[in-house]
């Protein structure tokens, strides 16, 4: 396939060169212009079919707290309790250089289960003592969300990725309840925020 865009390309090229050169007949110039012209729009546009432009997701961040130093345990930075926020956002914490545990976001809407956040790199991002993970919210405008932060030994951070993986492959989240949830996970911090718009079945 790539070797077809490449030949239209070089031949569209060719075409619209020879129409800048060709003198004698402007109908005959003019005609294989038009057809150079064709060739590169086809080579681009299979070109563009064949390498689409990666999809950048897009995120908001709510209010912050003010962070105090020493830092003793995992906290969440923002957003804050009572937050207003949109449908995703960057939540951000900072954790003691200390920690072991991977940290882990759940989202609990008005269905009352569970529902794990990640990104690529499915736990939470940890650095120099922050850490962040990408939370995309679904739900009715208005609606109050439980944000969840658990630290997570190996097997509950192992049983997250693989519920995530599982709802993925099936296009269906449907959530886990209180008593699904691993015991490796403790809860460490629980706030409530209110999506400021529509945000169901936009994910």
């Amino acid at each position: 396939m790539l070797t077809s865009v490449l030949i239209s390309v070089i031949a569209g090229v060719a075409c619209i060169l020879f129409a800048i050169i060709y003198k004698k007949n402007y109908r005959v110039r003019i005609a294989v212009g038009i057809i150079g012209v064709v060739l590169l729009f086809y080579g681009g546009f299979s070109y563009g079919a064949m390498n689409p432009m990666a999809y950048i997701e897009t995120f908001d961040t709510g209010n912050k707290l003010q962070v105090k130093y020493p830092v003793k345990r995992v906290q969440v930075v923002s957003p804050v309790d009572g937050d207003s926020v949109s449908c995703r956002i960057l939540t951000m914490g900072v954790y003691p250089e200390t920690l072991t545990n991977d940290i882990w976001v759940l989202l609990k809407p008005s269905d009352n289960k569970y529902y794990p956040q990640s990104d690529y790199t499915n736990t939470s991002y940890k650095e120099n003592g922050k850490w962040q993970v990408v939370t995309r919210f679904g739900g009715d405008q208005g609606e109050t969300v439980d944000l969840v932060v658990y630290e997570t030994d190996a097997a509950a951070s192992q049983f997250f990725s693989e519920t995530i993986a599982t709802w993925k492959a099936a296009n269906d989240y449907v959530g886990l309840t209180m008593e699904e949830l691993p015991t490796g996970a403790a809860e460490i911090e629980r706030l409530q925020v209110h999506l400021a718009g529509n945000c169901r079945g936009i994910h």
